[in-house]
């Protein structure tokens, strides 16, 4: 390499948003973050809907800040969560807000859907563990309350797609967070139609899914103008957050479990083909789509969120705690014996999350609850860890924790404990490594995601932490 390349990601996840500067020099490679904005749920007629026309504001200002600093972009990427789109309309408009997946409104919904197409079956077509806020779950709502937009729409986005859009006036169907939807066909990796026609939900307004690394198009004329970068591409990487997080674990074999650490806590192993038997139905683990055509089979878990709405409440308090004080409340209280279940549909979307982990556990003081709290995710990975070695094809040697969870030294050191291996902590921008790196390989500076990984391994300090015998 004779000259430095620019690539940036914005990497958006449930809470915030960021945009990510990365060099790829002779020097090595280096990040930056440029800019960060809140990722706005916002609350219309008891509904919950997620403020995009705010991101896509927040994305030009940032795409105007890299302007400013004369540096001449390779391409752009985005990942953000899954399950969510954006309904456009035939004139191109987009149709509203995307309703939110912590939207209460498809709770009862897979039930009904069950009625028409037995769970088993349901699992067996897609490969995708049953959670309410799935895709499939959210259209079916949609098209039995009549939503309008649903019925004007020639097309739907799914949230990295339909920022993208935004961007750039090209409309495409990314395969990692198509994947995450429900509605997919584990064998052709297309939306399952037939599947869709039995519940009623229309499927001409589903595009093609494409491939990661697929180039989107170029910004809009307007937004090159503004921003003064000119017409640069927007590449289709890794849409889903936790597929780009995965591409950026350091492992050197695929000996390894992954837990992409933050709101959610992703655990799972990186697997060639998809494993779908009424084994994995019966533990609701999931099959997403990877890089390279591998598969993400992973459980979702509870995670940050109930410490992070815990926070919410002792804030209001006028208790704002920091992460180091955090630490040191629950290793005050290592000893403390209450446990609950992360995943308990009590603590989804509950109005007071200290309040309603209290009526669970019983009265407890602030550090008693981070102690339970860091205790329960740690047993919870340590369950679903022994789940996953019985369907791994491989011995899982150790456990790769990324994200911003991953700065946990306490929480990690319990795990490690757990587990009963080695958990490697790092990198905590895991995300935003993963999409610039699909951005790498689609400018043809890397070859595949082992050779990925020994880049990001180079870059990035990791931590390991042993388990105490």
């Amino acid at each position: 390499m004779t000259a430095s390349k620019h690539f940036l990601a914005f990497d958006c996840g449930a809470t915030s948003g960021r945009g990510i500067l990365a060099t790829f020099s002779p020097e090595g490679f280096s990040m930056e973050e440029v800019y960060r904005f809140p990722s706005e749920m916002v609350k219309k007629d008891g509904r919950m809907y997620w403020d995009v026309v705010a991101m896509h504001r927040h994305f030009v200002a940032c795409l105007e800040e890299v302007g400013k600093r004369g540096v001449q972009l390779e391409s752009i990427g985005i990942d953000t969560w899954g399950v969510d789109f954006g309904h456009i309309g035939p004139d191109g408009q987009l149709l509203g807000l995307p309703r939110c997946y912590r939207d209460p409104y498809t709770n009862g919904i897979p039930e009904e859907v069950f009625r028409k197409i037995p769970r088993e079956d349901l699992y067996a077509r897609t490969g995708i563990q049953i959670m309410n806020f799935n895709s499939i779950f959210q259209l079916y709502a949609q098209t039995k309350a009549g939503e309008e937009a649903l019925k004007k729409a020639a097309s739907i986005l799914f949230m990295p797609d339909l920022l993208a859009y935004l961007l750039t006036g090209k409309q495409v169907c990314e395969y990692t967070d198509a994947s995450t939807s429900g509605m997919m066909d584990q064998a052709t990796r297309q939306f399952n139609k037939p599947l869709l026609k039995q519940l009623g939900i229309r499927t001409d307004m589903l595009l093609p899914i494409v491939p990661s690394g697929t180039v989107i198009g170029p910004l809009k004329p307007e937004i090159a103008s503004q921003t003064g970068l000119g017409p640069v591409p927007v590449v289709a990487v890794a849409g889903h957050d936790t597929a780009s997080a995965i591409a950026a674990v350091p492992a050197e074999n695929e000996h390894f479990a992954y837990l992409s650490s933050g709101t959610w806590s992703l655990m799972g192993i990186e697997v060639p083909a998809p494993v779908i038997n009424d084994a994995s139905a019966r533990e609701n683990f999931t099959n997403e789509g990877g890089i390279e055509g591998t598969t993400r089979f992973l459980k979702n878990i509870t995670g940050m969120w109930l410490l992070e709405q815990c926070r919410v409440a002792w804030k209001a308090a006028g208790k704002d705690y920091s992460y180091a004080q955090l630490v040191e409340m629950a290793l005050s209280e290592k000893d403390f014996p209450a446990r609950i279940d992360p995943d308990d549909p009590r603590f989804a979307a509950p109005d007071n999350m200290l309040e309603t982990i209290k009526s669970v556990i019983g009265e407890a003081g602030d550090a008693q609850v981070v102690s339970c709290i860091y205790h329960s995710l740690a047993e919870k990975y340590a369950q679903v860890m022994k789940t996953l070695q019985a369907f791994a094809p491989f011995t899982i040697e150790k456990l790769h924790i990324i994200g911003g969870g991953s700065a946990n030294q306490l929480l990690n050191q319990w795990t490690a404990d757990a587990i009963g291996m080695p958990v490697v902590a790092g990198p905590t921008e895991a995300t935003a490594i993963g999409n610039i790196m699909m951005q790498a390989k689609t400018a043809g500076m890397v070859t595949g995601r082992w050779e990925m990984r020994a880049l990001i391994a180079k870059a990035f300090s990791v931590k390991t932490f042993m388990p105490n015998k």
